[in-house]
């Protein structure tokens, strides 16, 4: 009897050696090496349904180009974060934490494609379970649009392509890639040598046929999508969906994409018959603050997120620290730039605040990495230290540097634009922008500040 072959292969990147190595000499990480079965061959070698034509070389500067056809998915947000709509032939992987919404999104988007069949495989539910999800959606999408919709339930690749070469759908839906196996590779469903391979099927395919394939994949424990990182590197574009289960917003978000911008985001509402679109975050991240009474520690950042404008609640709460040690705590916010900006309050602007606690928040659970939070941040902590409101007709934006300067911060017309029209009286931006608004006229009250110590007179007077 043959001895069977045996390889060591990386948790993290995939890579595959034939001993255990205690770090991996292509990520780095330790301990990451589990033990696999190399069968005979390869189900990538063995597969052989669509066949492409011996390709040739071609000079680069006789290569005609245009734009990409793009499939309108019906959903104004995938669309946005998609760069457009979705590619024919390209591979999407949809990427988020269990429960989340992952095949909820998914479901929805395709019973709106009335114009395509579409072939959904399910490793997880059964097509009664799937039934009872989309019958929670809203059910005019069942009846008009759910006809092309066809429903499989399988966990092995090789009966998955029968069903495709039977049914020649015009687009593919695997839920999830870590359910899916082969027969020609000798380990358990959800192993990096399954996924690596599953994966390398259906983008051969995806390729070779012109077919879109979306496939959904779970995050584990820490916040990367499961699998190798060669997964990401082999598919098109990777979305994450994110958003904490107690919170009803969902946000998607392109981490790659090789047919449009990763800076794009689309934002959803979990609601009891699906997902709702939100054409105007700005006024969900706000709560009821122009009814609401002047309250310490609140103040109104004007951001961009990818194209898009958002105006966000920044909170803040700074309090005596009562072990000794003071906290630093930041929700939706990076800690290490906090820190830095409480740096500047103590060198550049005399407030002390090495032994209080501070605790920041952006409201509505999203996380924000735009700089020109920067000066909403160090109004919210100011306002809760000395325990006085901040106008709520008022909004800014700005970064803060660390000699105590306000930055300059790009796509200013935007930003104004969207405090305009939520109705906010005046905005705080940097002087440098100043020069951008020559020859523009807004309702809104602009005022330019050069320091910190500048923009909190302003506030508070």
């Amino acid at each position: 009897m043959a001895k069977e072959k045996i390889a060591y292969v990386c948790n993290s990147c995939g890579y595959d050696s034939p001993k255990w190595i205690g770090r991996c000499p292509s990520c780095g990480e330790w301990n990451t090496f589990v033990e696999q079965k190399l069968g005979k061959k390869t189900a990538s070698s063995q597969l052989s349904t669509y066949h492409s034509q011996l390709s040739s070389p071609l000079i680069l500067s006789k290569i005609e180009t245009g734009d990409d056809p793009r499939i309108n998915m019906h959903d104004n947000e995938l669309n946005r974060v998609l760069g457009g709509g979705l590619v024919p032939g390209s591979l999407t992987l949809l990427g988020g934490e269990p429960g989340i919404g992952k095949s909820t999104l998914i479901l929805q988007t395709v019973l709106r494609l009335s114009e395509m069949k579409v072939l959904y495989v399910s490793g997880e539910e059964s097509a009664r379970q799937l039934k009872m999800r989309a019958d929670r959606l809203t059910s005019d999408l069942i009846t008009t649009s759910g006809q092309g919709v066809q429903v499989v339930c399988e966990v092995m690749i090789e009966r998955v392509f029968e069903h495709i070469k039977a049914i020649v759908p015009d687009l593919v839906v695997v839920d999830s890639i870590q359910t899916m196996a082969t027969e020609d590779v000798e380990s358990s469903p959800g192993s990096i040598s399954q996924i690596r391979e599953c994966a390398a099927l259906l983008l051969k395919y995806a390729k070779e046929s012109g077919t879109p394939v979306i496939i959904i994949g779970h995050i584990n424990k820490e916040g990367s999508i499961a699998g190798p990182k060669i997964l990401e590197h082999m598919v098109d574009t990777v979305l994450q969906f994110e958003g904490d289960q107690h919170y009803m917003y969902r946000i998607v978000r392109a981490i790659k994409n090789r047919f449009g911008s990763t800076a794009e985001l689309g934002i959803y509402e979990m609601r009891q018959n699906g997902l709702r679109e939100v054409t105007n975050p700005s006024e969900l991240l706000l709560s009821d603050i122009k009814n609401s009474e002047e309250l310490s520690g609140v103040a109104i950042a004007s951001a961009i997120e990818g194209v898009r404008p958002l105006l966000i609640e920044t909170q803040a709460l700074v309090s005596t620290a009562a072990y000794g040690t003071p906290q630093r705590s930041a929700t939706g916010f990076d800690l290490r730039r906090l820190n830095m900006l409480l740096a500047v309050l103590e060198k550049r602007v005399g407030f002390k605040l090495g032994q209080k606690d501070v605790y920041l928040n952006i409201a509505g659970g999203i996380r924000v990495t735009d700089p020109a939070i920067d000066l909403s941040v160090i109004a919210a902590v100011l306002s809760s230290n000395v325990d006085t409101g901040i106008d709520r007709d008022v909004c800014m934006a700005g970064e803060v540097g660390l000699s105590g300067e306000i930055r300059p911060v790009s796509r200013i017309m935007q930003r104004i634009a969207e405090a305009e029209k939520l109705g906010f009286s005046k905005i705080l931006i940097p002087s440098a922008n100043l020069s951008v608004l020559e020859n523009t006229h807004f309702k809104i009250e602009v005022k330019g500040v050069r320091r910190v110590e500048e923009a909190l007179r302003e506030l508070f007077g």
